[in-house]
């Protein structure tokens, strides 16, 4: 353990401090012997002020517990001459003692990375899939049925979303979400997310039919956190139309995509030459670089295949770069890539929506390989000595080099729905609907000197224990590439990605149940409260790392509103928000996270 304590407050991105414990048994298997808890007491690293540590004790990972055997060991070492005092207690008990001791523990800010099992962030796509797909399912049932629920009386399926939330957090569980699970066990989670997936659907489609009534005008459901296409976040109506993208051949081969907003140069090998930014006059990919790249590498971690990818596979990768077909795609403003590599083939689509500054890329891959790793890359001109990757309610940076031994183990690291890299003014986003794993370097250029910034994404592995089929088949994904993003832009662009319109046919639109003003601001949940009292529940949280003040307008009436925490009761010392009439206003500290309960009138 590399970690300068044992006893420590980890401080979030909010600000936030919690006081935190690594056991220095070393072990969530300890079996009480003598020698263990000797190592456990010379181990302690912050022992010179603190008396108490914790040894998770019993046969882990499915194997029964605590044994009899554990529990006498134990009583002997009650009161041993020479050894530490053991005894039974809580992990309630144990942190009141140990933060009554030591109530000024050192603080740290930031990550905590683990140096191992990097490849769960990879393993066993389709788990991965049904994770992401089913979090983001239940944001948008909550949200329309809380808001049919409002405006029309629909029936809040109370129990259904409290039995599916259950579910999917217990496929959050390892060895499930980590994808270091027997065979059995994937299969029987994909079943399970296909079934979550299909109650969702039928209740955000019922909830939407209610709002949009009966008729044949044509309806865009918006679920993201920010307006889309002219559709406010959380409403409905007929989306603007937003101009057109060209398609043209280019000289040497390949296409030109060009929406007046980005100009996007894909070559004979259906790579990725140049995505100009039109209105900043700035290239994307590095000179001599092209992006969309599939790299394929041997996969022979030296333990634990499911589980772990050591930093030596870097030294031999085959660039994917022979195309079996280069073609416009079936809608005629896309560009078709097919490629053949062993056993496997991969089907892409790169597309440029009208009047958006975003190239779609949505993969297909029809994966037969074994003890593989295939990455994208995306070279970048952008100088950055640091990146940011989005974690829960925010983001965090990572840096590029590897000036020390810690930021060099860094060489997998984990993000949710973007990564962006930005010099002053001007920076690129890649974003992404269901992938964690991705890496992040930078070399500097022989001719210019200039520095490329590489992001690469992880999409599929192939090792053999403890399943040796693991993720054969056909895998879906999809990815874009965001020039001239800010990091506002980013997080938009992660949730866009995430949470596709849907589009409804009906007689009237849908005005939003609430509305957040500020960009800065991102609405992650509206529900009603898990009571069945009838009261809005709102969650929201300030999502670029600065100051904001919120100004929240509720479409309905309401009579009082609390704050509470993310289990929805009162916190007794939170200042509320000013009211004025529908509308509440509260300052937000970077990445503050607050969630309302709004008492209907």
């Amino acid at each position: 353990n590399k970690f300068p304590h044992h006893t420590f407050q980890w401080e979030g991105i909010d600000g936030t401090r919690i006081f935190t414990h690594f056991p220095p048994v070393d072990t969530y298997n300890c079996s009480m012997k003598g020698s263990e808890i000797a190592h456990a007491a010379s181990n302690f690293k912050d022992k010179g002020v603190a008396r108490h540590s914790l040894a998770p004790t019993g046969w882990g990972d499915g194997g029964g517990g605590t044994t009899r055997e554990m529990v006498a060991k134990a009583a002997r070492l009650r009161n041993l001459e020479g050894s530490a005092t053991v005894v039974w207690e809580t992990p309630e008990e144990f942190f009141e003692k140990a933060q009554a001791e030591y109530p000024n523990a050192p603080v740290w800010v930031g990550e905590l990375y683990l140096e191992l099992h990097r490849a769960t962030l990879t393993s066993q796509a389709k788990t991965k899939q049904g994770n992401r797909r089913s979090e983001h399912l239940l944001r948008e049932a909550e949200l329309w049925a809380a808001t049919a629920a409002v405006r029309t009386g629909f029936a809040y399926p109370y129990e259904d979303l409290d039995r599916i939330w259950k579910t999917v957090l217990l496929h959050q569980f390892h060895d499930i979400l980590p994808g270091s699970s027997i065979a059995w066990v994937h299969r029987e989670a994909r079943r399970t997310y296909e079934r979550v997936a299909e109650e969702l659907n039928a209740i955000i489609d019922a909830a939407q039919r209610a709002l949009a009534g009966e008729g044949s005008a044509p309806l865009v459901f918006n679920s993201a956190p920010h307006t889309r296409d002219g559709v406010p976040a959380g409403g409905a109506r007929t989306p603007a139309v937003l101009g057109e993208t060209a398609l043209e051949p280019r000289p040497d081969g390949g296409y030109v995509l060009d929406n007046g907003m980005l100009r996007v140069e894909i070559d004979a090998r259906g790579l990725v030459v140049s995505a100009y930014d039109l209105a900043a006059d700035r290239e994307t990919v590095a000179p001599g670089q092209a992006a969309n790249l599939l790299q394929l590498h041997p996969d022979f971690p030296n333990m634990w295949d499911a589980w772990d990818v050591d930093e030596f596979y870097r030294n031999t990768v085959t660039d994917l770069v022979d195309a079996d077909e280069v073609a416009p795609g079936d809608d005629g403003v896309s560009v078709r890539v097919v490629r053949s590599f062993g056993a496997s083939r991969v089907t892409q689509v790169l597309s440029l929506a009208p009047g958006e500054q975003r190239l779609g890329i949505d993969t297909e891959v029809d994966w037969h390989e074994t003890e593989k790793f295939l990455k994208l890359a995306f070279p970048l001109d952008v100088h950055a000595e640091r990146y940011a990757s989005e974690t829960q309610f925010g983001h965090f940076h990572r840096p590029t080099h590897t000036n020390t031994s810690w930021e060099a183990a860094k060489f997998e690291a984990c993000n949710h729905r973007f990564v962006h890299v930005e010099e002053p003014g001007w920076g690129v986003a890649v974003v992404n609907d269901s992938t964690y794993g991705h890496d992040v370097t930078r070399t500097v250029r022989d001719g210019d000197s200039g520095t490329t910034t590489t992001v690469r994404v992880s999409l599929l592995r192939a090792p053999r224990f403890p399943d040796p089929e693991t993720d054969q088949g056909v895998h879906r994904f999809r990815h874009a590439l965001v020039p001239g993003a800010a990091i506002g832009d980013a997080v938009r662009e992660g949730w866009r990605i995430n949470l596709p319109e849907r589009r409804v046919s009906g007689s009237q639109e849908v005005a939003p149940l609430v509305t957040v003003e500020q960009d800065a601001v991102v609405v992650t949940a509206v529900k009603l409260a898990d009571d069945g009292s009838g009261d809005v529940v709102v969650r929201f949280h300030e999502s670029r790392g600065g100051r904001s003040r919120v100004t929240l307008t509720a479409g309905f009436p309401f009579e009082d509103v609390t704050v509470t925490d993310l289990l929805e009761r009162p916190l007794a010392d939170a200042v509320g928000p000013e009211r004025d009439g529908g509308r509440l206003r509260m300052p937000l500290r970077p990445f503050e996270l607050v969630t309302l309960r709004l008492k209907r009138g």
